[in-house]
């Protein structure tokens, strides 16, 4: 199939692009609305702000999602903030500033349209939430107040405590509620999608299976929009809540959506390590910490030893005797260094035998210097959630001693490919949020996620969607289309072979083993041989899932374990094309760090200090573009599309935070 991926940016100055994309944008009358339905799949920040937006319109809304409560999305779990350019602080920044932020956190593998816009809309999502009720902290005057987060030198980040993603979720299901109420969204719960329905090659409608039931159904609609979140439990220990998966997108990718930069999936530097085999997942302490908490391992493998032994304590270790690793390598931004660029570090450091964890993989993220300086009812005030949060998961007091952090995933930045409408290359098919690729390149900065979720669902596809939907006759679609049957009918179908097998692993056992596999070599370092060796080894795992997994119980009635094995089939398919594309962008640039591809002491940029040897190096004369890939079958190679990426307002260089 031959695609071309144009991706409708707005003429004009970036400062003008959205300004006219709205202006030029069709619209449909209130009357003409009500005649028109949107499927919303997903009711986290992106999916619930689309929903409650799009049924305040006038649209009639059908919203779906496989938790038992909007309220429980995973949007609920984000800590540390929200940014904005409102330049409260008067610290100088701007939303150019944050949009250049952006783009450089990214490694410039974003598009400069998309990235404009988000900085833009951003100073209205605060507005918006202020006027939900969002009760961000304020400072003693009652003016909100700011914290700073990775890749920035200014304080642009709003935040509640360590719970900004549970709260701004909260603002959000309530203009939701109000619309169910109100009967412009029927919401479905505990329902999953299982397909995407194609009605002469234009997304026309969802299959979807009652999770309390079985039972199998179709909905039509005009026009779907999927925001179903990231797909970083393909590595099985992830930040992500275990229900987290890939489904809706990989299902969209399996009818003809491209899969834009699958590779790019965002390490989080300051997770709680990993303790045993039992673990199911892993812990995210917010990134707000490192505001006031450094983080150092010890300077020698020597004490690195005793104190993995638990022969001494962090407190026990002199001052000159640890690094602050961060510090010294990144001396502008330090402790705030960006994610990638953080996680790398404290890597280094334990590869070098210095983690201070039993397992040895383990840094320090100390408060004792900020409890001396502020006091400690400051701190507690800051982050007393997230400290109880560390003692009740580690067993030890972070008052008393520094938390133990590793990296762990968490973000993907990747998605399915998406125009500046939000659409798919699939006519009818919008995707938002972390579901999309648009926005954050190979890198996401600290509380961009919460911003973009909000912005794709309460400013962009409100205005975006009628573009596509102007052009259809609202309801020419109906579920007695034979497409609706006849998807119905292999989605029935894949679920019956699932239970038929009965084999004898367990559906945990195929997800645990390509969770290592994928860590191990896609993860956060790769290698072309390590990539060569997944791609080979992955078609392999899945042939003996389809063999040998064993999933009890029928499918008529609520089964985690069939939940768990449908998601577990995704992943086995989605990872091998992770792989493919890891394999295929011969560079390091933020979150993708190829080892073959970093800056060496005899590189001249190294030896006239612009970097230093260690760090990404990519290769714009190859790889300014966005990797979009076509499906082709369980046991046929992806074809990849490329979309190039102009930089006209900024200037490619090498990404120094230095």
């Amino acid at each position: 199939m031959s695609f071309v991926l144009d991706s409708k940016i707005p003429s004009g100055p970036l400062e003008q692009k959205w300004s006219k994309h709205k202006m030029d944008s069709k619209l449909i009358n209130p009357a003409n609305k009500r005649k028109f339905t949107v499927i919303v799949v997903g009711s986290g920040l992106a999916g619930g702000a689309a929903a409650a937006t799009l049924a305040e319109l006038g649209y009639q809304v059908k919203c779906f999602t496989h938790l038992d409560s909007p309220r429980r999305a995973h949007s609920i779990a984000a800590q540390g903030g929200i940014n904005a350019a409102k330049n409260y602080r008067n610290d100088g920044d701007s939303v150019r500033r944050l949009f250049y932020d952006t783009i450089k956190g990214g490694d410039f593998r974003a598009r400069e349209a998309n990235v404009y816009r988000l900085a833009e809309v951003s100073n209205q999502i605060i507005d918006q939430c202020v006027a939900q009720g969002v009760p961000f902290a304020r400072e003693y005057g009652g003016l909100l107040d700011n914290r700073s987060f990775g890749g920035a030198q200014v304080s642009r980040t709003f935040y509640a405590r360590g719970q900004t993603g549970q709260q701004l979720l909260i603002g959000c299901y309530q203009a939701l509620e109000k619309e169910i109420h109100k009967g412009g969204v029927k919401m479905y719960t505990r329902t999953e999608m299982l397909d995407l329905v194609l009605v002469d090659g234009h997304a026309k409608g969802i299959v979807v299976r009652d999770l309390r039931t079985g039972v199998i159904s179709t909905h039509a609609a005009d026009a779907v929009i999927l925001a179903t979140g990231g797909y970083g439990n393909v590595f099985f220990l992830s930040t992500n809540a275990m229900g987290c998966n890939v489904t809706a997108a990989w299902r969209s990718a399996r009818r003809g959506a491209l899969f834009a930069n699958p590779c790019f999936t965002q390490i989080h530097p300051t997770c709680i390590p990993v303790s045993g085999d039992y673990q199911s997942k892993l812990t995210l302490m917010s990134e707000s910490l490192r505001n006031d908490g450094r983080i150092w391992a010890p300077k020698s493998q020597e004490v690195a030893k005793k104190l993995q032994r638990k022969e001494i304590t962090a407190k026990d270790v002199a001052e000159d005797q640890r690094d602050y690793f961060l510090e010294r390598k990144y001396p502008a931004f330090g402790n705030l260094s960006p994610r990638d660029i953080s996680s790398r570090a404290a890597k280094e450091a334990c590869d070098d035998g210095r983690g201070v964890a039993p397992t040895g993989l383990g840094v320090y993220l100390d408060f004792r210097d900020a409890t001396a300086r502020l006091g400690e009812d400051t701190i507690r005030a800051r982050y007393g959630n997230l400290f109880q949060m560390y003692e009740k998961i580690s067993g030890e007091d972070p008052y008393q001693l520094p938390m133990m952090i590793y990296p762990a995933v968490h973000y993907t930045m990747g998605g399915l490919w998406v125009d500046y409408n939000l659409m798919s290359n699939v006519p009818g098919l919008h995707v938002l949020g972390e579901a999309n690729f648009s926005d954050h390149g190979a890198n996401r900065l600290g509380a961009s996620a919460l911003m973009q979720g909000l912005a794709d669902g309460y400013f962009v596809i409100p205005t975006t969607i009628a573009n596509y939907l102007a052009t259809q006759k609202p309801g020419s679609v109906t579920t007695e289309a034979p497409e609706f049957k006849a998807t119905a009918e292999e989605a029935t179908e894949r679920i019956n072979k699932l239970l038929t097998i009965q084999g004898t692993r367990t559906v945990d056992s195929f997800h645990r083993e390509l969770g290592m596999l994928m860590w191990n070599n896609c993860g956060m370092e790769r290698t072309r041989e390590g990539l060569t060796e997944a791609i080979e080894k992955i078609p392999q795992i899945r042939e003996e899932f389809w063999a040998n997994v064993r999933v009890p119980g029928s499918g008529h009635n609520a089964n985690m374990e069939l939940e768990k094995a449908g998601r577990v089939a995704d992943f086995l398919e989605f990872g091998e094309l992770m792989c493919y594309d890891a394999r295929d962008r011969e560079e390091s640039c933020g979150g993708h760090f190829r080892a073959e591809h970093q800056f060496t002491e005899a590189d001249p940029d190294v030896q006239s200090g612009k970097t230093q040897s260690g760090e990404a190096k990519r290769h714009d004369d190859r790889f300014a573009h966005v990797s979009a890939w076509e499906y082709n079958g369980p046991d046929r190679p992806p074809t990849l599309h490329k979309e190039p990426l102009i930089f006209e307002n900024v200037h490619l260089s090498i990404r120094s935070y230095a």
